[in-house]
């Protein structure tokens, strides 16, 4: 099983919900990897400045991922990142958050194996085979 499968897997993203959570899995990775955001590093420096260091950390660290709301997202999360990947992703950023809520936390945890955040290079081999997910959604 792949990076996103296994990331739709622990989301409980199965059967009709598959496609729309396939597509916006490939926009928070498009939103993740813009140069606005600066990758999981930069994901979690937005976060310990919103005051949600301890949810992004839970993420990355081993264990229990903490949740986060959507509103929590729309008040760290880079708007203009976020625009574009959501229209990318050909839906609005409201709906983009609402799905980021339920599949960040996993990713993220997923994209740090180990407790580490990794490196743009290292973020970029771990992402490859998403455009043949996005493509199939």
């Amino acid at each position: 099983m792949g990076l996103m499968e296994e990331v739709l897997a622990m989301a409980g993203s199965s059967g009709a919900q598959q496609g729309p959570h396939a597509t916006a899995l490939a926009a928070i990775m498009a939103y993740i990897n813009s140069p606005q955001v600066g990758g999981i590093a930069g994901l979690q420096s937005m976060f310990q400045q919103g005051g949600l260091g301890n949810i992004v950390s839970s993420w990355i660290a081993s264990g229990q991922n903490l949740p986060v709301s959507a509103s929590q997202l729309q008040n760290v999360l880079h708007a203009g990142a976020l625009q574009q990947a959501a229209q990318q992703a050909g839906m609005d950023a409201s709906q983009l958050t609402g799905m980021m809520s339920s599949l960040l936390p996993h990713l993220v945890d997923k994209l740090s194996p180990n407790g580490q955040v990794p490196d743009a290079s290292t973020l970029q081999k771990m992402m490859q085979g998403l455009g043949a997910l996005r493509a199939s959604a």
